[in-house]
């Protein structure tokens, strides 16, 4: 965060330190994102240091910033770094590739074939990132913020247009419309089920009962799923203003995310943007001077499987045996501890900030009639382009697999 940043007391003052942080981003012109999570293992962190030297060397730091992101999606060419404002991509980049990015690319503006997405028919290098058919065909809607920003500085979502959804939600609508926004919407559960959110919500606000609570279930256990934890390792604050967002809609005060410990990075992520939102009062009591209060606690789970189900993971929470139990009672009646509780997977969360912030109407824009908006599917084993990614609602399977995946090899 900015030095001398203190707790924001009202909506006036976020809005200030939104103006200031974009006012300060404007200093530097170009920006390197190194993906800095799934690419760790290829060594992006070695091509980050490589940069940074790079650029020292040359009395550039005050010119070009070097920032480590989340995922960029294209996990089979890692690393990848981007190159913003100019959208050129760089795959399968070397330490040893540090010095030609620096002084052929950001100083001379010559692009480099060696780095370039090759076209594997024609065999041309593909410089630019919107026009590599893996994403070309994609509509990011979730992940837009993901390979972009810092997830490790909140200021980062802040100037990218982040905690404006709450701020709307908690300044022009009451909890009701709030509801009837997200089910208007028609967005549906993404953890499989496909549950109208909206009502889910309703059902959740009109329980008898307090105090009432809110879950993230971050438990994602299907063999080669990695969407959740992309989310929440390069973008966690859109999870979390999307919990912000439900509670205040529900009447919540208390809310928890259900992680798996074997996301270690997701985990160090969400501990730091939860640390910096109560740093800012975006957490906790009275949040932007609004009489609202709401807080958010972590709970790391074990691995077993059965607690990916709803009320397993609730029993976890409880320090219980991850057991499933029969339903009705379910848990908008009868959830955590006896109480109303809403539970809602990663990517569902991540979809709220959206929905509040540009309107139900926009977010129907793309999707089928029944079920609105993208999703987010992880491609993994037989494939030629492994990676994440996201597509509209409704798109066929074979197009997701041949078209963005590249066939089978």
């Amino acid at each position: 965060m900015l030095r001398g940043t203190e707790r924001l007391m009202s909506i006036g003052q976020l809005e200030w330190y939104r103006n200031k942080l974009l006012a300060k981003e404007d200093e530097k012109a170009r920006r390197i994102n190194v993906c800095m999570t799934g690419c760790r293992a290829y060594g992006a962190a070695e091509v980050r240091n490589a940069l940074e030297d790079e650029i020292k060397n040359h009395s550039l730091s005050d010119q070009i910033e070097v920032r480590s992101t989340g995922c960029h999606g294209f996990c089979a060419k890692a690393p990848v770094i981007s190159i913003e404002p100019l959208g050129v991509q760089y795959q399968e980049v070397n330490p040893e590739d540090a010095a030609d990015i620096v002084n052929l690319t950001l100083r001379q503006n010559r692009l480099l074939d060696r780095l370039a997405y090759r076209d594997p028919k024609e065999g041309h290098p593909i410089y630019y990132r919107n026009q590599i058919p893996f994403y070309r065909k994609q509509v990011k809607r979730v992940l837009a913020k993901c390979g972009q920003i810092d997830p490790t500085k909140i200021e980062h979502y802040i100037a990218a247009g982040g905690y404006q959804a709450i701020v709307k939600a908690l300044s022009k609508m009451t909890p009701d419309q709030v509801i009837e926004e997200i089910k208007g919407s028609k967005l549906r559960g993404r953890g499989g089920a496909g549950f109208p959110t909206g009502a889910k919500w309703q059902f959740a606000r009109q329980a008898e009962g307090r105090p009432k609570y809110v879950i993230c279930n971050a438990d994602e256990g299907d063999p080669g799923a990695f969407m959740d934890r992309a989310v929440l390792e390069g973008d966690p604050h859109t999870v979390l203003e999307g919990m912000l967002i439900g509670a205040y809609a529900i009447g919540a005060e208390q809310g928890y995310i259900y992680v798996r410990e074997e996301y270690p990075i997701a985990v160090e992520h969400l501990r730091l943007a939860i640390g910096e939102m109560k740093a800012l009062g975006l957490l906790g009591e009275n949040i932007l001077g609004t009489g609202f209060c709401f807080d958010i606690s972590l709970k790391m789970g074990a691995g077993a499987f059965v607690c990916g189900e709803e009320t397993a993971l609730m029993a976890s929470i409880e320090g219980k045996r991850g057991m499933p139990k029969a339903r009705p009672p379910f848990p908008a009646q009868s959830g955590l501890d006896g109480k109303p509780t809403n539970i809602n997977n990663v990517e569902t969360w991540a979809n709220i900030p959206l929905i509040i912030k540009n309107g139900a109407a926009w977010y129907g824009e793309v999707g089928t009639e029944k079920s609105k908006g993208t999703k987010i599917f992880s491609l993994a084993g037989k494939v030629n382009n492994t990676g994440l990614v996201e597509v509209p609602i409704g798109v066929a399977i074979k197009d997701v697999i041949f078209d963005i995946g590249g066939g089978i090899p």
